[in-house]
């Protein structure tokens, strides 16, 4: 992948990983949509039986590193948070070692960049220390888009989203750590030769993708626009944690088409590993090539 990046450095940091009925993800994925998928990729917990087979995705942050700024893209669902749902109830993982190994700690993250606030894409963004909720990266600034900021906080939504902003976000705004930004800001340099957010509204209002570029193709950080490769057979299909699903189809749509038309490499936050890839327009929608 090194080549297409330029002057970009991108990491893995994993964190886990969860899986769940397909027909519990995506609703109405038939055996024909796994048989198209199954062209270009598939895992031994796929089925052509959609009833059989499972969803499953990484849970994963990216290291991107550019002009001597390490940057963090989402930050998982972090150590010892109580939460309403087993998958993320007071984990204990290896995600700040893998941190390190990737070639940080995390005094040396620069900037943190949240593509939207789910407790999956927030949990480090804090660490437990002497009972307090403590901003994990002391030496970042932290950008979460406003939509999203403004939406989390009426509370109106999942009780596991309400209690990831109230330990993952609200403490970082109280340390003066956080940027309130716009879905279409320019966080370093300019657009097409920096980083840039771009609107992607849908899984969440303010869900945004982000995008680094710099000498080489241009990188998306797709957050959740996508979690597996199947949703590239029927992007059309409604995941099942869409706050918004057919915004979030369309949005689906359109970017997947954009990448495709731009030769964009992706990084999705939920693919298996490697994740990095090129889509392709298909006579089901679109493929996908991992490198």
């Amino acid at each position: 992948m090194k080549r297409y990046l330029g002057r970009l450095d991108v990491k893995s940091v994993r964190e886990g990983e969860g899986s769940m009925p397909m027909q519990f993800a995506v609703p109405g994925v038939t055996g024909e949509d796994l048989a198209a998928l199954k062209a270009w990729y598939w895992s031994e917990e796929l089925s052509l039986d959609s009833q059989a087979a499972i969803f499953r995705i990484e849970v994963r942050s990216y290291l991107l590193n550019l002009d001597g700024l390490n940057v963090l893209i989402d930050t998982c669902c972090g150590n010892d948070k109580e939460r309403s749902v087993p998958w993320a109830h007071r984990l204990q993982t290896r995600w700040l070692q893998n941190l390190k190994v990737a070639g940080c700690d995390p005094a040396d993250i620069h900037l943190v960049l949240c593509t939207h606030l789910h407790a999956d894409h927030v949990g480090w963004n804090t660490r437990l220390e002497d009972g307090r909720w403590i901003p994990t990266f002391p030496n970042a600034r932290y950008v979460f888009s406003r939509k999203d900021f403004e939406f989390f906080g009426r509370q109106t939504h999942e009780a596991h989203n309400r209690e990831a902003y109230a330990d993952s976000v609200l403490p970082v705004v109280a340390a003066g750590l956080a940027d309130i930004v716009d879905s279409s800001a320019c966080v370093h340099r300019e657009i097409e030769d920096g980083i840039w957010l771009e609107d992607a509204a849908g899984h969440s209002p303010g869900s945004v993708v982000v995008n680094a570029q710099r000498g080489g193709s241009r990188v998306v950080f797709l957050g959740d626009i996508v979690h597996h490769p199947i949703q590239l057979v029927r992007p059309d299909i409604p995941f099942f944690a869409d706050e918004n699903p057919a915004a979030a189809c369309a949005t689906r749509q359109r970017l997947l088409a954009q990448c495709a038309d731009s030769d964009a490499v992706l990084l999705p936050a939920h693919f298996p590993d490697p994740p990095a890839g090129r889509v392709h327009r298909a006579q089901r929608y679109f493929s996908y090539d991992f490198f």
